[in-house]
């Protein structure tokens, strides 16, 4: 592995020529690299859209209010357990 020298850049100009025409590959080694873990990262969200019993959605918002969370948050929170239960199995 060769040692990577940055020169001092006199302008921001200057220092992007110098990272577009850098190739990396020559100064790392697929060993030089680490697993890294993001723990505070949320999954990404996908709006949908669910048709339900009225007599459902009341009962949901009714336990949602009770424990003082929004009701599509105690939603998701049944759905997974219900997928991880079933997986289990």
């Amino acid at each position: 592995m060769k040692q990577l020298k940055i020169p001092k850049f006199k302008s921001e100009n200057e220092e992007r020529k110098f990272w577009s025409k850098l190739n990396l590959t020559q100064y790392f080694e697929p060993a030089d690299f680490s697993s890294v873990v993001f723990p505070n990262l949320k999954p990404s969200s996908r709006l949908i859209a669910i048709r339900m019993p009225e007599y459902i959605l009341v009962r949901l918002k009714e336990q949602a209010n009770e424990l003082n969370i929004p009701y599509q948050s105690l939603m998701k929170q049944y759905i997974a357990k219900g997928i991880l239960q079933k997986s289990s199995k």
